[in-house]
């Protein structure tokens, strides 16, 4: 599997990040290079979830507002910024889901859907392809993040647990475990 520079960064990047957080704690002017950064990739991520654009750019400006409200009471842990605030993210898309009653969707094109396959079974057909597509929705929603972060947006597992609120290994866990699931769900159909 390879992986994504975005959130597989180096430790010299990772200190430049930590000093503009450092900056940004004092004076939240100093938050632009952080918005900058990762604004399009918290957008897409709750783009995804939810369909509607502009409801899209409503969470996602509510999850920069909320950032910067917190960022005194950001902690380091090791892993990039992004971590923290996709777990913000995820609180207000289920906020948004709460307050609408709505169902979060799902969107995930065919050539992600190959590296599920690739996990669930050694030949796969388009027709699996298409009943893996229908079965995705039946996980319950901590099962479909954990598969979405970890193959579809190519998070480590270390990520995974910090966005998740989970160790590094529980989080490899929860994973098999919904990998687990999805193919007994797909056997079953």
């Amino acid at each position: 599997m390879s992986t994504n520079a975005l959130y597989h960064q180096s430790p010299v990047r990772l200190q430049e990040e930590l000093s503009i957080i450092e900056k940004a704690k004092l004076n939240p002017a100093h938050f632009g290079p952080l918005y900058s950064r990762y604004h399009e990739s918290i957008f897409r991520y709750i783009f995804r979830r939810v369909d509607d654009i502009e409801a899209a750019y409503d969470i996602t400006s509510q999850v920069f507002v909320k950032a910067i409200g917190a960022l005194p009471k950001f902690e380091y842990r090791g892993v990039p910024f992004s971590s923290w605030l996709f777990r913000i993210a995820k609180s207000e898309l289920y906020q948004f889901f709460r307050d609408k009653q709505t169902n979060r969707t799902v969107s995930i094109d065919s050539v992600r859907v190959v590296q599920v396959m690739d996990e669930l079974l050694e030949d796969h057909s388009d027709a699996d392809r298409a009943k893996l597509l229908k079965i995705l929705p039946l996980l319950r929603e901590d099962q479909l993040q954990l598969i979405e972060m970890r193959f579809f947006e190519k998070r480590s597992f270390k990520e995974i647990g910090e966005i998740m609120d989970l160790t590094e290994n529980n989080a490899k866990v929860k994973t098999f475990r919904a990998l687990i699931k999805l193919k007994q769900l797909f056997n079953k159909k």
